[in-house]
């Protein structure tokens, strides 16, 4: 379980507090009084061999696409956590430099969200980074908490509530009250994962080799998991597995959504499971204000549908999914003082 970090009082309004999403995928920035001032993929590209850094953030996930045999693309995070501290620490300097271009000798408190089941290890890695980033005090906050919060879940009622937020490497499911988790369920699989599984169908099905881009496209385009009236369709472009040639191809929403059934089923077994070890009282609770989905992930067309109809409970996706972990993070000073 995470740990929370107690308030300590500041006499003045501070303007440089942040919170930050420090993502699998993207790297959000809220700022007090002036909303989110950045929201940039969570992507470092350097020089081969002397590490230095050549591009971070927008400008490096460009390089994806087409890298130089002298650059090399590094994600820092993987399924919600750090997985290469020196890359993950040069890109959160950054971001904090960009975020605070006016605050360079003030050092900024710090609201990160982080998923439940991280571990000693990986949580001082976050603390680390945001230390050297130039932070003076660092809070760390289970994400569904931060997530609830910038979705205008009043979490400190005396009843249940369930939130389910699918980022780009994890998905937590949380029922919460009075203001704390009383049930976390938090499983290493996101949004990257569906993507992942829209490689995997082309490759197997089709011998098409795409790239990460053109899976996220497909995804975004016509990725609907529940049943459509209409069918939609796209052409792709890829490379022919056995050929090496330039190859392209129609595909429908249909076989998309066949191709998105392993990763969408396992999340939504998660979310039966965590159902069915919550206590009848919240459970009741959960029935009439419903399931509320944040993060990127919750936007796959039809899943709040598929979710409402396996579960019996109404979905609910929040409004700007993908920003309510950082909107809440950024709430998180204001919050402790109410």
């Amino acid at each position: 379980m995470a740990k929370f970090y107690l308030y300590s009082n500041h006499s003045e309004e501070d303007s440089s507090d942040l919170g930050i999403d420090f993502g699998t995928s993207n790297f959000l920035v809220y700022r007090k009084d002036k909303g989110i001032v950045l929201n940039e993929p969570s992507v470092v590209a350097v020089e081969k061999g002397t590490k230095k850094i050549i591009a971070v953030g927008t400008e490096a996930r460009k390089m994806l696409q087409r890298v130089p045999e002298i650059i090399i693309a590094i994600r820092p995070m993987r399924d919600g956590v750090i997985a290469d501290i020196e890359s993950a620490e040069k890109m959160f300097r950054y971001f904090i430099s960009k975020a605070l271009p006016r605050y360079r000798y003030i050092k900024p408190r710090m609201a990160i969200g982080i998923p439940s089941d991280i571990t000693e290890v990986e949580l001082r890695a976050v603390e680390e980074c945001a230390y050297k980033s130039g932070a003076r005090e660092v809070h760390v906050i289970d994400k569904s908490i931060l997530a609830a919060i910038g979705a205008n879940i009043p979490i400190g009622e005396p009843a249940g509530h369930m939130i389910c937020d699918i980022g780009g490497g994890t998905t937590e499911i949380a029922v919460i009250a009075l203001g704390k988790l009383y049930l976390a369920n938090a499983i290493r699989l996101g949004g990257d994962e569906f993507d992942r599984a829209i490689l995997k169908h082309m490759r197997n099905v089709h011998n098409l080799i795409i790239n990460a881009q053109m899976a996220e496209q497909i995804k975004m385009k016509i990725g609907n998991v529940a049943p459509a009236k209409t069918i939609e369709k796209m052409k792709i472009k890829g490379t022919h597995a056995i050929t090496g040639l330039s190859q392209q191809l129609e595909i429908d929403s249909v076989e998309v959504s066949q191709a998105l059934e392993e990763p969408v089923t396992q999340i939504v077994h998660e979310i039966e499971t965590t159902l069915g070890k919550t206590c009848p009282e919240f459970g009741a609770d959960i029935v009439d204000r419903g399931i509320v989905m944040t993060g990127e992930g919750s936007l796959l067309k039809g899943l709040d549908k598929l979710i409402e109809k396996k579960t019996g409970v109404p979905v609910i996706v929040a409004e700007q999914p993908g920003n309510c972990a950082v909107i809440g993070a950024g709430k998180h000073f204001d919050y402790l003082k109410s």
